[in-house]
Protein backbone atom coordinates (compact mmCIF):
# COMPACT_ATOMS: atom_id res chain seq x y z
CA UNK A 1 0.00 0.00 0.00
CA UNK A 2 2.77 2.07 1.14
CA UNK A 3 4.31 1.71 -2.80
CA UNK A 4 1.10 2.82 -4.77
CA UNK A 5 0.84 5.46 -2.20
CA UNK A 6 4.36 7.15 -3.25
CA UNK A 7 3.86 6.24 -6.76
CA UNK A 8 0.34 8.04 -6.98
CA UNK A 9 2.00 11.10 -5.35
CA UNK A 10 5.27 11.14 -7.16
CA UNK A 11 3.52 10.76 -10.24
CA UNK A 12 0.76 14.70 -9.13
CA UNK A 13 3.93 15.65 -8.45
CA UNK A 14 5.26 15.45 -11.66
CA UNK A 15 2.60 16.02 -13.95
CA UNK A 16 0.92 18.97 -11.45
CA UNK A 17 2.97 21.74 -12.66
CA UNK A 18 2.32 20.53 -16.77
CA UNK A 19 -1.67 20.91 -15.86
CA UNK A 20 -1.01 24.41 -14.37
CA UNK A 21 0.87 25.71 -17.77
CA UNK A 22 -1.75 24.27 -19.95
CA UNK A 23 -4.51 26.00 -18.33
CA UNK A 24 -2.94 29.76 -18.07
CA UNK A 25 -0.92 30.17 -21.08
CA UNK A 26 -3.11 32.95 -22.84
CA UNK A 27 -1.12 33.01 -26.27
CA UNK A 28 -0.88 29.11 -26.48
CA UNK A 29 -4.73 28.68 -26.49
CA UNK A 30 -4.21 31.58 -29.57
CA UNK A 31 -1.37 29.13 -31.65
CA UNK A 32 -3.16 27.96 -34.68
CA UNK A 33 -6.05 30.08 -34.28
CA UNK A 34 -5.38 34.06 -33.96
CA UNK A 35 -2.27 36.25 -34.39
CA UNK A 36 -2.26 38.20 -30.72
CA UNK A 37 -0.87 41.76 -31.28
CA UNK A 38 0.31 42.20 -27.65
CA UNK A 39 0.60 45.51 -26.44
CA UNK A 40 2.65 46.45 -23.53
CA UNK A 41 2.49 49.90 -21.80
CA UNK A 42 3.57 51.55 -18.50
CA UNK A 43 0.30 53.14 -18.36
CA UNK A 44 -3.25 53.79 -19.58
CA UNK A 45 -2.45 56.84 -20.84
CA UNK A 46 0.15 55.70 -23.40
CA UNK A 47 -0.53 57.13 -26.70
CA UNK A 48 0.07 53.97 -28.75
CA UNK A 49 -2.47 51.85 -26.44
CA UNK A 50 -5.04 54.37 -26.63
CA UNK A 51 -4.38 55.19 -30.70
CA UNK A 52 -4.92 51.22 -31.35
CA UNK A 53 -8.18 51.16 -28.72
CA UNK A 54 -9.64 54.18 -30.56
CA UNK A 55 -8.47 52.27 -33.66
CA UNK A 56 -10.68 48.97 -33.40
CA UNK A 57 -13.69 51.01 -32.26
CA UNK A 58 -13.48 52.29 -35.82
CA UNK A 59 -15.93 49.80 -38.18
CA UNK A 60 -13.13 49.93 -40.84
CA UNK A 61 -10.25 48.72 -38.58
CA UNK A 62 -12.07 46.29 -36.72
CA UNK A 63 -12.67 44.69 -40.28
CA UNK A 64 -9.54 44.56 -40.93
CA UNK A 65 -8.36 43.20 -37.62
CA UNK A 66 -11.29 40.30 -38.04
CA UNK A 67 -9.99 39.67 -41.67
CA UNK A 68 -6.40 38.99 -40.51
CA UNK A 69 -7.39 36.84 -37.54
CA UNK A 70 -5.82 39.97 -35.10
CA UNK A 71 -6.37 39.67 -31.54
CA UNK A 72 -5.55 42.70 -29.31
CA UNK A 73 -3.88 41.78 -25.60
CA UNK A 74 -3.16 44.89 -23.61
CA UNK A 75 -1.15 45.40 -20.58
CA UNK A 76 -0.94 48.57 -18.26
CA UNK A 77 -0.27 48.83 -14.70
CA UNK A 78 0.16 44.75 -14.82
CA UNK A 79 -3.74 44.95 -15.75
CA UNK A 80 -4.29 42.84 -18.39
CA UNK A 81 -7.31 42.77 -21.22
CA UNK A 82 -7.74 40.79 -24.10
CA UNK A 83 -9.96 42.86 -26.55
CA UNK A 84 -12.14 44.25 -24.61
CA UNK A 85 -12.44 41.76 -21.70
CA UNK A 86 -10.38 42.19 -18.20
CA UNK A 87 -8.17 39.01 -17.85
CA UNK A 88 -7.47 37.73 -14.35
CA UNK A 89 -4.27 38.67 -12.85
CA UNK A 90 -2.98 34.72 -13.25
CA UNK A 91 -3.56 35.46 -16.66
CA UNK A 92 -1.89 38.38 -17.07
CA UNK A 93 1.37 37.19 -15.43
CA UNK A 94 1.42 34.04 -17.54
CA UNK A 95 1.22 36.27 -20.61
CA UNK A 96 4.46 38.64 -19.23
CA UNK A 97 5.67 35.14 -18.55
CA UNK A 98 5.34 33.51 -21.85
CA UNK A 99 6.99 36.87 -24.15
CA UNK A 100 10.11 36.43 -21.70
CA UNK A 101 10.54 40.04 -22.66
CA UNK A 102 13.61 42.18 -20.48
CA UNK A 103 12.44 44.86 -18.92
CA UNK A 104 12.62 48.34 -20.00
CA UNK A 105 10.66 51.59 -19.73
CA UNK A 106 8.55 52.57 -22.64
CA UNK A 107 5.98 50.54 -24.72
CA UNK A 108 6.13 47.46 -26.21
CA UNK A 109 4.03 45.99 -29.47
CA UNK A 110 4.42 42.70 -30.19
CA UNK A 111 2.79 40.35 -33.10
CA UNK A 112 3.00 37.10 -32.71
CA UNK A 113 2.05 35.09 -35.88
CA UNK A 114 -0.58 31.57 -36.13
CA UNK A 115 3.15 29.21 -35.73
CA UNK A 116 4.12 31.25 -32.60
CA UNK A 117 6.64 33.67 -34.44
CA UNK A 118 7.25 36.63 -32.83
CA UNK A 119 7.48 39.98 -34.41
CA UNK A 120 8.68 43.24 -32.52
CA UNK A 121 6.55 46.27 -34.19
CA UNK A 122 7.72 49.10 -31.75
CA UNK A 123 10.22 48.73 -28.82
CA UNK A 124 10.45 50.89 -25.76
CA UNK A 125 13.26 53.12 -27.03
CA UNK A 126 10.89 54.37 -29.97
CA UNK A 127 8.52 57.20 -29.02
CA UNK A 128 5.94 57.34 -32.38
CA UNK A 129 2.79 56.25 -31.82
CA UNK A 130 2.07 52.49 -34.37
CA UNK A 131 -1.17 53.01 -36.54
CA UNK A 132 -3.51 50.03 -37.26
CA UNK A 133 -2.04 50.48 -41.13
CA UNK A 134 1.00 49.86 -39.99
CA UNK A 135 0.13 46.45 -38.33
CA UNK A 136 -2.08 45.19 -40.81
CA UNK A 137 1.29 46.01 -43.37
CA UNK A 138 2.97 43.95 -41.19
CA UNK A 139 0.77 41.07 -41.31
CA UNK A 140 0.45 41.37 -44.92
CA UNK A 141 4.02 40.85 -45.24
CA UNK A 142 4.38 37.44 -43.04
CA UNK A 143 5.74 34.61 -45.38
CA UNK A 144 3.34 32.53 -47.02
CA UNK A 145 4.07 29.50 -44.60
CA UNK A 146 2.97 31.45 -41.63
CA UNK A 147 -0.60 31.93 -43.72
CA UNK A 148 -0.57 28.49 -44.01
CA UNK A 149 -0.97 27.63 -40.78
CA UNK A 150 -4.27 26.36 -39.03
CA UNK A 151 -5.70 25.40 -35.66
CA UNK A 152 -5.27 21.45 -35.04
CA UNK A 153 -8.32 19.89 -36.11
CA UNK A 154 -10.24 18.38 -33.36
CA UNK A 155 -10.26 14.28 -33.03
CA UNK A 156 -13.10 12.84 -34.75
CA UNK A 157 -15.27 10.39 -32.73
CA UNK A 158 -15.18 7.03 -32.74
CA UNK A 159 -17.60 5.45 -34.92
CA UNK A 160 -20.20 3.74 -33.59
CA UNK A 161 -20.03 -0.46 -33.50
CA UNK A 162 -22.83 -1.36 -35.37
CA UNK A 163 -25.81 0.93 -36.64
CA UNK A 164 -29.01 -0.56 -35.03
CA UNK A 165 -31.82 -1.20 -37.85
CA UNK A 166 -35.37 0.48 -37.09
CA UNK A 167 -37.91 -1.74 -35.14
CA UNK A 168 -35.04 -3.89 -33.74
CA UNK A 169 -34.06 -3.14 -29.87
CA UNK A 170 -30.38 -3.52 -29.22
CA UNK A 171 -29.26 -6.28 -27.61
CA UNK A 172 -28.15 -5.52 -23.79
CA UNK A 173 -24.77 -6.41 -22.71
CA UNK A 174 -22.94 -9.06 -20.98
CA UNK A 175 -22.15 -7.95 -17.41
CA UNK A 176 -18.55 -7.38 -16.88
CA UNK A 177 -16.20 -9.38 -14.02
CA UNK A 178 -15.64 -8.00 -10.92
CA UNK A 179 -11.82 -7.16 -10.47
CA UNK A 180 -9.42 -9.24 -8.69
CA UNK A 181 -8.60 -8.16 -5.07
CA UNK A 182 -4.80 -6.71 -5.10
CA UNK A 183 -2.40 -8.69 -3.35
CA UNK A 184 -0.31 -6.12 -0.69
Amino acid sequence: MLVRSLTLASLLLVSSPLWAADSDAPLAKELGKARPLVVIAPSSADPTLRGLEQAINDPATQAGFKQRDLVLFSVAQMMGRREDKNLEQQTTMALIRELKLPASKGTKVILIGKDGERLTLKDGEDSTPLDAQAIFKAVDELPASEKAVAAPAPVAAAPASKPEKPGKPAKPSKPTALPKPLDD
